[in-house]
């Protein structure tokens, strides 16, 4: 039976085996009612192999799966229902007009004839679909297709929002209309978002999960991720005209562990430098009296952050896990299946 409880999702050990090949190894994880969680990962890390056992597509070889508090193995038709599907690869039936093919979605996942007509409008307005209701599927935009998409997973009003991939394909003034969408499905619905476009992510998501080669390599909200995953502070450094001497005097500054000259930044005899110092250590004041003393000219000084794409290919390249906040996810140890991206 359903629960009261704020937890929405549950996944404990999932593990996930296409005959000798392992492809999600016993990662947990939680997701709370109300949150957007980002699904972060490259090719064959194991993200749409779990959404696809989060939706019924396919049972997990080992583990427990609960979705609005309905376990996936005992109660699927639960599960189902309380789920709105987004997949990669949206499946229209391109010769129905988008009004037809919302009310066969809503047919297809239960909603009664007393309540179809008012459900179907409310996914017409919600996905901006109103101006094209009546045309054909087959002759509107890839745009309006993801929404309609869209649609069809959230005509039943479910209480979970699984969207695998959502904006691939579309140009950027679609994808920031389904980012758009997708933040106000959040007010209502939890969601889990697939993505490969990080900025999504940093925008979109209360809390971001990395997987790589089926592990749980990191967990947290984005700004705490970033806090988490600086290693020292770096300085970009401009300046004018610089004397022969710039480095070695830069690397003379207390606390300071490396200056790199920033080649491809050269112009109009303005360099650039990177300056390295410790975490714990805050040179920038050091920097400006040194450029000051020296008789310089300083054209630019400004403390440079890891973004979210730094970290992702860092934790993907290193595979070194980072502990969460502790909500919610811990990962293992996997090689993907042919489909999973």
């Amino acid at each position: 039976m359903s629960t009261s409880s704020s937890c929405m999702i549950r996944a404990e050990q999932l593990t996930k085996r296409f005959g000798q090949r392992t492809v999600v190894d016993s990662v947990s994880f939680t997701v709370e009612k109300g949150e957007v969680l980002g699904f972060l990962g490259p090719n064959a890390a194991g993200k749409t192999t779990t959404m696809k056992m989060l939706t019924c597509y396919f049972p997990p070889s080992e583990g427990n799966i609960t979705v609005n508090g309905y376990n996936i193995l005992e109660n699927s038709l639960e599960v189902r229902r309380s789920i709105g599907f987004l997949p990669e690869n949206v499946p229209l039936y391109t010769d129905m007009t988008v009004r037809e093919y919302l009310e066969f979605a809503a047919r297809a996942k239960g909603v009664g004839r007393s309540e179809l007509k008012s459900k179907v409008e409310r996914a017409l307005e919600r996905c901006n679909l109103g101006n094209v209701r009546n045309q054909l599927i087959a002759t509107i935009s890839r745009g309006y297709k993801q929404r309609v998409g869209i649609g069809q997973a959230i005509v039943n009003e479910p209480p979970v929002l699984i969207f695998d991939e959502p904006t691939v394909g579309l140009d950027p003034a679609q994808i920031k209309d389904i980012r758009e969408l997708i933040k106000d499905l959040g007010k209502t619905s939890t969601v889990i978002l697939s993505t490969h476009i990080l900025p999504e992510v940093s925008l979109t998501c209360n809390r971001i999960i990395i997987l790589n080669h089926g592990k749980v390599v990191a967990t947290d909200t984005p700004d705490n991720l970033e806090r988490k995953m600086q290693k020292g502070n770096h300085y970009r450094v401009v300046l004018l005209n610089p004397p022969g001497n710039a480095v070695k005097t830069l690397r003379s500054i207390a606390g300071v562990t490396a200056v790199t000259v920033l080649d491809d930044e050269q112009r109009e005899g303005h360099i650039a430098y990177r300056i390295d110092t410790p975490s714990d250590v805050d040179a920038s004041g050091l920097i400006a009296s040194t450029v000051v003393e020296n008789g310089w000219t300083l054209a630019g000084l400004q403390t440079e952050k890891m973004s979210l794409e730094d970290i992702f290919i860092d934790l993907v390249k290193s595979d070194d896990p980072v502990s969460d906040s502790g909500d919610g996810a811990s990962g293992a140890n996997a090689d993907a299946a042919g489909e999973d991206k």
